[in-house]
């Protein structure tokens, strides 16, 4: 039975990393598109702008022709920023979709922060059940705990690093990962043979950024009782006025203190 499960549970983990393949490489495709448009357009707005200004600079051209000239050219470059601004929004899109991409790799993984390297570098799952007996005994009692993968990051232990690397432990099921993180995060402290650590949720290096940029203004709104909620994988929930309103960047967020007096005294020294 246990075989059975463990060759299901193989092949799920196969189909997915097919289909995420192939995700990657769509994507990869449009941005070569993208980046190819862009280039094209770049050269064409460069050859127009360079031949005008020749012909502006001709001293047979007469100064009616070059304010025309001039005109003209003041024209070209406003219709041209708008496929410039178009450009931008289909690289930013395709930004988007690798970071979703690589955050959906991510969704099931538990990063465990503060581990000291020792010689059980080849027995690091066990190391985990260790952790998960030492802290949540009654989870390892109710779940039937599985780990995929168990690993440092980066693969290479770097000599001059004086913090020990990040376990990286994937998990088969995201609700797994969230009860075990729910659990970490109600207790005062984590720790492994008595020593703290950490346990946190694993993401892109871009969505972690964007998290990080909602601190400030979680703490304040926490202050404020406003019960504010970071939602995977980036999106800032809070509640007011009886609802619930959610953002996903801060400029939706600006927008939407204008509406509110109070929130906006609130936020208008840090958004």
């Amino acid at each position: 039975m246990e075989d059975i499960e463990f060759r299901t549970t193989l092949l799920r983990s196969l189909k997915n990393c097919l289909e995420a393949a192939d995700k990657l490489n769509e994507i990869y495709k449009k941005t070569n598109e993208t980046l190819d448009l862009i280039l094209g357009n770049q050269l064409e707005i460069k050859h127009t702008r360079t031949e005008k200004t020749n012909i502006i600079q001709t001293p047979d051209s007469r100064p009616e022709e070059r304010k025309n000239q001039v005109n003209d050219l003041k024209c070209e470059e406003a219709k041209n920023t708008q496929p410039e601004k178009q450009n931008e929004k289909r690289i930013q899109k395709c930004e988007d979709s690798v970071r979703s991409l690589w955050d959906s790799f991510k969704r099931t993984n538990i990063r465990i922060i503060g581990v000291p390297e020792d010689e059980r570098e080849q027995d690091i799952e066990n190391l985990f059940e260790e952790i998960m007996t030492e802290n949540f005994p009654h989870l390892v009692k109710e779940m039937d705990l599985q780990v995929q993968e168990a690993r440092r990051t980066p693969n290479k232990r770097n000599p001059k690093r004086t913090t020990p690397r990040h376990i990286i432990i994937k998990m088969p099921r995201a609700k797994d990962k969230e009860r075990i993180l729910k659990t970490a995060r109600e207790r005062s402290s984590v720790t492994y043979k008595g020593i703290p650590i950490r346990l946190s949720a694993d993401f892109s290096t871009e969505t972690l950024q964007a998290r990080r940029e909602w601190q400030e203004i979680f703490k304040v709104m926490n202050t404020k009782n406003l019960q504010p909620r970071l939602l995977y994988p980036a999106k800032l929930s809070f509640r007011i006025e009886g609802q619930i309103k959610s953002f996903t960047d801060k400029e939706k967020l600006k927008e939407f203190i204008t509406t509110k007096p109070g929130l906006y005294e609130m936020l208008k020294g840090i958004l």
